[in-house]
């Protein structure tokens, strides 16, 4: 009888286990964040970019870190690291779709205009138009120690855009011009051109455009100025 017992008790079908037991088995499993997204990984590595242009616009350059970023996109704190491996390289990756964006701008501006004058001043135009609904990014795009211009996407994008310059400049002057090899008087109507319009954003960003506006005829608008110096300008360059 005591063998037989002690076989029926080795034999016993092990107990599921209680309830109790299965809650703390549930507690002690690892539990997905709510910010955690299940990115595939492509869709991060955008995901990160979008992240940070949101960044970049809402809390300037100075508040655009990785951590940052990171939190932005609900993410691990190494993911922006992993994606580009360092601030710069972020940055760099940024800039070249601010770029991009910024060339797609100007020629869109070109191509809806009909005679070369008034795709100079549609250019100009599309040009402050796109740092004034983003002025972070346009303001990141030429601050050229915080970026790798080595980098291929923001090396072609950055050159690309200089391309659409120099047609510009070369359509206006009536002649082609080749960006790899420049004349004096090319490289000046080139530098002049983007001088202009540059620093008209710039001061304009900067709030500084605001006394000349305050004196100036009732109504006068940032476009209004703009054209007028455009017109001051293309008379200048055509007296002999």
């Amino acid at each position: 009888m005591a063998r037989l017992s002690k076989e029926n008790k080795a034999t016993r079908p092990t107990r599921a286990p209680t309830r109790r037991v299965a809650r703390a088995a549930d507690r002690s499993a690892p539990r997905r964040r709510t910010n955690d997204t299940p990115y595939h990984h492509g869709d991060l590595h955008e995901a990160l970019l979008k992240a940070a242009e949101r960044v970049l616009e809402r809390d300037g350059l100075a508040g655009l870190t990785l951590r940052a970023v990171a939190r932005e996109a609900g993410v691990s704190h190494a993911a922006p690291t992993h994606h580009f491996g360092d601030l710069t390289g972020l940055l760099s990756e940024l800039a070249a779709i601010g770029f991009r964006q910024f060339g797609q701008a100007m020629a869109a501006a070109d191509a809806s205009a009909a005679t070369t004058p008034e795709k100079g001043v549609a250019s100009a135009k599309a040009y402050v138009a796109y740092a004034q609904a983003h002025p972070g990014m346009y303001g990141l795009m030429f601050r050229s120690e915080r970026l790798d211009h080595e980098r291929p996407s923001l090396h072609e994008a950055s050159e690309a855009s200089f391309a659409g310059l120099t047609r510009g400049v070369g359509a206006s002057r009536h002649e082609q011009i080749s960006k790899e090899s420049l004349s004096l008087d090319q490289a000046a109507a080139i530098a002049s051109a983007w001088s202009l319009v540059h620093g008209f954003t710039m001061l304009l960003l900067d709030g500084r455009l605001k006394t000349i506006l305050d004196r100036s005829p009732e109504g006068t608008s940032v476009e209004a100025l703009l054209t007028a110096m455009l017109r001051l300008s293309a008379g200048r360059s055509a007296r002999p």
